[in-house]
C-alpha cells in the first residue's frame, strides 16, 4: 500500500500504525498541500494528507482510511462491532482530529511546519492561541483516561491510536504528555507506545524527525 504524507503528521501516523497493526505493508510517498504530483492528486483530490493507493483503490482522509482498512483487513479489529464501543471509538477519533488537534496544530504549524518545512514562517499569535486552548482539553482527558487498559476499556482501538498520535506530534513542539501534571494520560500513552506496531512506526519516523528538528 502506498501512503502519501509525512509521519510527523498525526493523521498520517494514525494510518501507518493502523496498517502496521494489521500487518499491511506500506511505503511512504510524497504529498501534501501545494503538491502538483498527479498521482498524489488522483488519490487526494483536496490535496490533503494522508491519502492511500491500495492496489489501485485510492482514498484520502485519515478517518475514512481507518474505516476502509478495518473493513477490508478485519484482523485485528480496531473499530469494535458493539454499538456503544464503536460510537465511542468514532468520538475519540473526532476528538483527536478536530478538538485536541485543532488547538495543537495551531502551535505545530506556526512553530514547526511553516518555519522549517514550508519556509513560509509562522504566526506566533496563533501559536499562543493554541497554547491557551490546549490545557482545557488535556485536563479533561486526564480525568477520562482509565488507570489500566485503553480508552474503550479492554479493547485497543482506533481511539487510542488517534489520540496518542496527536500527542506524539505535539511533543515536537514541547506539548507532549506531561507525566508530572497528567500521570494517568502518561501511563496510558506509555502503554500505547509499547505496542509493537507503534514502536515499528516510531522507528521509521525518528530519523526523519531528527533531520527536520535539526533544520
Amino acid at each position: 500500500m502506498k501512503l502519501y504524507g509525512a509521519l510527523l503528521s498525526p493523521f498520517v501516523r494514525k494510518v501507518a500504525v493502523i496498517a502496521t497493526e494489521k500487518g499491511i505493508s506500506w511505503d511512504l510517498a510524497r504529498g501534501g498541500p501545494g503538491s502538483t504530483d498527479p498521482e498524489f492528486l488522483a488519490a487526494s483530490p483536496l490535496g490533503k494528507i494522508p491519502a492511500i493507493d491500495d492496489d489501485g483503490f485510492t482514498l484520502a482522509d485519515s478517518s475514512a482510511i481507518a474505516f476502509y482498512l478495518d473493513a477490508k483487513y478485519p484482523e485485528p479489529k480496531l473499530l469494535p462491532d458493539a454499538a456503544q464501543l464503536r460510537g465511542k471509538a468514532v468520538f475519540w477519533d473526532e476528538f483527536a482530529d478536530t478538538v485536541l488537534g485543532a488547538s495543537g496544530l495551531k502551535i505545530l504549524f506556526n512553530r514547526l511546519v511553516g518555519p522549517k518545512l514550508l519556509k513560509t514562517g509562522g504566526d506566533e499569535s496563533i501559536a499562543l492561541q493554541g497554547e491557551a486552548e490546549l490545557p482545557r482539553w488535556v485536563d479533561w482527558l486526564e480525568g477520562e483516561v482509565p488507570a489500566e487498559g485503553w480508552l474503550l476499556g479492554d479493547t485497543f482501538s482506533l481511539a487510542d491510536i488517534a489520540v496518542a498520535s496527536t500527542f506524539r506530534t505535539l511533543a515536537y513542539v514541547g506539548h507532549g504528555v506531561n507525566a508530572d501534571l497528567r500521570p494517568n494520560t502518561a501511563a496510558w500513552f506509555a502503554r500505547v507506545a509499547e505496542r509493537p506496531a507503534w514502536a515499528a512506526v516510531a522507528a521509521r519516523e525518528e530519523p526523519i524527525a531528527a533531520r527536520i528538528m535539526a533544520m
